[in-house]
Protein backbone atom coordinates (compact mmCIF):
# COMPACT_ATOMS: atom_id res chain seq x y z
CA UNK A 1 0.00 0.00 0.00
CA UNK A 2 1.39 3.18 -1.02
CA UNK A 3 1.93 5.93 1.62
CA UNK A 4 -0.77 9.16 1.22
CA UNK A 5 0.74 12.50 1.54
CA UNK A 6 -0.46 13.01 5.34
CA UNK A 7 0.67 9.64 6.26
CA UNK A 8 4.13 10.79 5.21
CA UNK A 9 4.00 14.53 6.66
CA UNK A 10 3.52 12.87 10.14
CA UNK A 11 6.34 10.24 9.58
CA UNK A 12 8.68 13.86 9.07
CA UNK A 13 6.91 15.67 11.42
CA UNK A 14 7.68 12.77 14.37
CA UNK A 15 11.43 12.86 13.15
CA UNK A 16 12.17 16.13 13.83
CA UNK A 17 11.11 15.42 17.37
CA UNK A 18 13.93 13.51 17.84
CA UNK A 19 16.66 16.39 16.55
CA UNK A 20 18.63 18.38 18.93
CA UNK A 21 17.20 21.26 19.62
CA UNK A 22 20.04 23.45 19.11
CA UNK A 23 20.41 22.15 15.76
CA UNK A 24 17.14 23.00 14.96
CA UNK A 25 17.59 26.77 16.02
CA UNK A 26 20.14 27.72 13.92
CA UNK A 27 21.79 31.18 14.64
CA UNK A 28 20.30 31.19 18.08
CA UNK A 29 22.18 32.68 20.65
CA UNK A 30 20.37 31.76 23.60
CA UNK A 31 21.92 30.13 26.61
CA UNK A 32 26.06 31.21 24.91
CA UNK A 33 28.19 33.97 26.49
CA UNK A 34 29.48 36.67 24.59
CA UNK A 35 33.09 37.75 23.98
CA UNK A 36 33.78 40.68 22.44
CA UNK A 37 37.39 41.00 20.50
CA UNK A 38 39.13 43.51 18.46
CA UNK A 39 37.73 46.38 20.53
CA UNK A 40 34.25 45.47 19.24
CA UNK A 41 35.05 44.73 15.63
CA UNK A 42 34.58 40.60 16.59
CA UNK A 43 31.93 38.68 18.75
CA UNK A 44 32.40 35.16 19.54
CA UNK A 45 29.49 33.27 21.43
CA UNK A 46 30.63 30.40 23.51
CA UNK A 47 28.49 27.82 26.23
CA UNK A 48 31.40 27.68 28.99
CA UNK A 49 31.70 30.88 30.76
CA UNK A 50 35.24 29.43 32.39
CA UNK A 51 36.63 29.16 29.03
CA UNK A 52 36.36 32.72 28.52
CA UNK A 53 40.58 33.26 28.81
CA UNK A 54 41.33 30.33 26.83
CA UNK A 55 39.22 31.73 23.80
CA UNK A 56 40.57 35.02 24.03
CA UNK A 57 44.12 33.51 24.17
CA UNK A 58 43.41 31.21 21.56
CA UNK A 59 41.98 33.96 19.26
CA UNK A 60 45.17 35.65 19.88
CA UNK A 61 47.64 33.61 19.17
CA UNK A 62 45.68 32.54 15.23
CA UNK A 63 45.61 36.09 14.74
CA UNK A 64 49.29 36.46 15.32
CA UNK A 65 50.17 33.85 13.46
CA UNK A 66 48.09 34.93 10.52
CA UNK A 67 49.65 38.61 10.50
CA UNK A 68 52.77 36.88 10.11
CA UNK A 69 52.16 35.11 6.94
CA UNK A 70 50.66 38.44 5.22
CA UNK A 71 53.66 40.90 6.37
CA UNK A 72 56.70 41.43 3.82
CA UNK A 73 60.31 39.56 5.01
CA UNK A 74 63.33 41.98 4.69
CA UNK A 75 65.42 41.13 1.92
CA UNK A 76 68.77 39.60 3.01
Amino acid sequence: MKKTTLEYRMMLEHNRLKIPHAKIETGSVSGLYPIILDGGKTTIFISDKSKEAETRERYQLRRDSRLNIFTKKPKV
